[in-house]
């Protein structure tokens, strides 16, 4: 059986991401990662542009937007992605052939598998040939199933919104629906099939397979647990998987682990290098084991009750050695660097190239603070 060090593995999954040596091709790289977290916008420009040499935000906003190389949905754990285009038959397979999610299944769910249907249905056909706001599609998923879709049932944020929203998730999976480019201040959805023409899911028995390699790729050597926890599915489902996706066992430190069968290439050398990963970085979030990814201080400070992302965080050879936070007025980009141990000079030179990269992703000009983080986590 292969054996790794633990060292290998972080080295890796750095040179895998991006984050060794910058990458050259920016729909490539999301595609490596498995999709970049785009909750928070900015943080997906910034997680895109770390990895990829001399882009800016405006080259992921072309991307997404003009040459529709990337695409903004629903991808794991059911959060906002901007996923490769390319990819979107793999990952609409894969995500529509999981169970239901949580929210939206027994006494908490609002609908029937036959209305789920019939506003999966809608919402693909009001969404074929345009770009609709919230408002608008609601009328269309109203006027195509009838009042009952439009009920204001579905608790959301110290308010209801109408009872079909409640599949919105599974219409993103099934490849129904997307993000489009904002109008003005509000969000608009559109068709897939408007970034891939001939647009249709992989069969769910081919894409899951897939989509396991694919995470091994990226953050592998891992368990069925990891990838469970990766893509918020029972480790039943990531058992079965795993013993179907055609993959090798190897070990790291001793303990078991797995990779894509045959893929157990590992660069030369030791990880090295400092990079600052925004919010939801997929790094910090798809990289297991917490407690190596966030040893000590790490753990205490930069994660939110064992959950990671919502603190930006300060990368040292691939494990999180301290938080930072940015405050932008204008141009200026103030970033507040909170280090869990003293940085030598030649990381502190690291650092200081870091801020400046980021500066030209978000197109502003940084200054550096080294000091704590008095800002909490992202909600």
């Amino acid at each position: 059986m292969t054996a790794f060090t633990w060292a290998q593995v972080v080295a890796r999954r750095l040179a895998r991401h991006g984050l060794a040596a910058p990458a050259t091709d920016l729909a490539a790289t999301v595609s490596a990662m498995c999709g970049a977290h785009a909750q928070v916008m900015s943080a997906a420009e910034a997680s895109i542009g770390v990895r990829v040499a001399g882009i800016t935000r405006a080259d992921v906003r072309h991307a997404l937007w003009q040459d529709r190389t990337l695409v903004k949905t629903r991808g794991p754990r059911g959060t906002v992605h901007l996923l490769a285009a390319a990819d979107l038959p793999m990952w609409t397979g894969a995500l529509g052939a999981l169970p239901a999610p949580p929210y939206a299944g027994g006494a908490n769910a609002l609908m029937t598998p036959d209305q789920v249907d019939q506003v999966v249905a809608a919402v693909a056909a009001a969404l074929k040939d345009a770009e609709l706001t919230g408002e608008e599609l609601t009328a269309e998923v109203v006027a195509r199933c009838g009042p009952w879709a439009g009920e204001r049932v579905m608790e959301a944020f110290q308010d209801k919104w109408p009872r079909w929203m409640q599949a919105m998730e599974t219409a993103s999976r099934r490849g129904a629906m997307c993000f489009g480019p904002n109008r003005g201040r509000q969000t608009t959805y559109t068709s897939p099939a408007r970034w891939l023409p001939g647009f249709t899911a992989e069969p769910g028995q081919v894409a899951l397979p897939e989509l396991v390699r694919r995470y091994l790729y990226a953050y592998g050597p891992a368990t069925p647990a990891h990838f469970a926890k990766w893509l918020s599915i029972g480790q039943r489902w990531a058992q079965e998987l795993f013993a179907t996706a055609g993959l090798q066992q190897v070990t790291v430190d001793g303990s078991p682990a797995w990779v894509a069968a045959g893929d157990t290439a590992m660069p030369a050398g030791r990880p090295r290098g400092v990079r600052l990963l925004p919010y939801f970085d997929a790094y910090g979030i798809g990289c297991h084991p917490r407690e190596k990814v966030f040893p000590g201080r790490a753990g205490e400070r930069a994660l939110n009750r064992g959950q990671a992302g919502n603190y930006a965080v300060l990368l040292v050879d691939g494990t999180v050695a301290g938080i930072w936070h940015q405050r932008r007025s204008g141009k200026r980009i103030a970033v507040t660097v909170e280090a869990f141990g003293t940085l030598r000079p030649s990381r502190l030179k690291a650092l200081g190239e870091q801020v400046e990269r980021l500066g030209q992703i978000l197109e502003g000009t940084p200054t550096l603070t080294l000091g704590e983080v008095t800002v909490g986590g992202h909600a």
